[in-house]
């Protein structure tokens, strides 16, 4: 563009001997400068006869902006919609690419063909979905399995302060919440124990069944599931967000593996803090128990307490210790698996820790019920 110059913006008309229009742009076309009417250029178009070609002269142009392409392309929509041909090869580099912008032809997108209602449709697509995910998922535990394989070389990249944040919101965050789920399971159980068992005068037995249950079944359980609903949830909407914001794209782009540097110190804490958790909701439990066998039962302290002690086989303990580290990579997975897969908008959020959740408490029991299989076939 030359410098400013005092003169507007002029546009005059020639109409040549072989049928030519030419529109001849000259002196200075800015926002201020005013714009040019293009009611004499839509008359000579009109007119008859009708020119036989539009051209677009801007040899004495001493200034242009964004005014000088809406006039042209105004001037060559009006000479197409007349069938008439322009020439704009006057015009300046830069007007030409934004008048070829302008009229560039966006891509035609075809309709998608309407889906099949039919039942069996239906179930393949639900079944396709879920092939999808399960494959996307065994890639994405392989993920993690790379990196914390890279941790034990020393040489996965991720924060310290990550690690022990998890460690706090999975362990301590969750004391509360735990305990109290665990004590009234425990009284629960015990009460529906004893009025099965107070008929034929085996109350005593309560303590062997609560013993036993929690240590081995419900303790775990519960404990996983609330951790589903729990950090399994908070770990999806934080990926998730990170996602709509594109950290995660930024990490990739920097050179750092998402499921290094967000997702390992998660697994790793939740894995190794469910256990700790597990011996807390243990000892809930049994004092529920406890609880309800003296307080409903009438039976003595020091007698559940002796019963309890030699009903809780260690190996019942470990027994449980041992599926709590398998729920808690399990929670964690889920929660990071669906927070990295969230999709880009406020909305995706919500769905991706309502996924995170549901998936969550529906692997923990299918994980236990594994679990509870195998041991019984191995006699433990």
């Amino acid at each position: 563009m030359s410098p400013s110059a005092s003169s507007e913006a002029r546009v005059s008309l020639a109409r040549e001997p072989d049928g030519t229009l030419e529109v001849r742009l000259s002196g200075r076309w800015a926002l201020d400068a005013g714009v040019p009417s293009g009611g004499p250029l839509a008359e000579a178009l009109a007119s008859a006869p009708a020119p036989l070609r539009l051209s677009l002269l801007a040899d004495e142009l001493e200034e242009w902006d964004s005014t000088l392409v809406a006039f042209a392309h105004a001037a060559k929509t009006l000479a197409q919609e007349r069938g008439v041909p322009v020439d704009a090869s006057t015009l300046p580099p830069g007007a030409r690419r934004l008048l070829a912008l302008a009229a560039a032809v966006p891509p035609r997108v075809e309709p998608l063909p309407p889906e099949d209602d039919a039942l069996t449709a239906r179930v393949g697509r639900i079944a396709l979905h879920a092939w999808d995910t399960a494959a996307d998922g065994v890639a994405f535990v392989g993920e993690t399995a790379l990196a914390l394989a890279a941790m034990a070389r020393g040489k996965a990249r991720f924060r310290r302060v990550d690690l022990l944040h998890a460690f706090e919101t999975t362990g301590v965050g969750a004391l509360g919440i735990v305990a109290l789920v665990n004590f009234l399971i425990g009284a629960v159980l015990a009460f529906v124990g004893a009025v099965q068992l107070q008929p034929f005068g085996a109350a005593i037995y309560v303590a062997n069944l609560v013993a036993i249950a929690v240590a081995r079944e419900l303790g775990p359980l519960m404990t996983g599931i609330v951790m589903a609903g729990r950090s399994g949830a908070a770990f999806a909407a934080a990926l998730g967000t990170m996602t709509i914001n594109e950290e995660v794209d930024a990490l990739r782009t920097t050179g750092l593996r998402p499921g290094e540097f967000l997702v390992l110190p998660r697994v790793l804490a939740t894995a190794l803090m469910l256990p700790a958790l597990v011996a807390y909701a243990d000892l809930l439990g049994l004092m529920g128990g406890m609880f309800a066998g003296v307080t409903l039962l009438k039976l003595g302290p020091l007698e559940y307490a002796r019963q309890t002690q030699q009903a809780l086989e260690l190996r019942h303990v470990w027994i449980g210790l041992g599926k709590s580290v398998a729920f808690g990579a399990i929670v964690a997975l889920t929660g990071c698996y669906y927070g990295i897969r969230c999709g880009r908008s406020a909305v995706a959020v919500g769905a991706a820790a309502t996924k995170a959740v549901v998936t969550g408490i529906v692997l923990v029991v299918v994980a236990d019920a594994a679990a509870t299989l195998l041991l019984y076939v191995v006699r433990l």
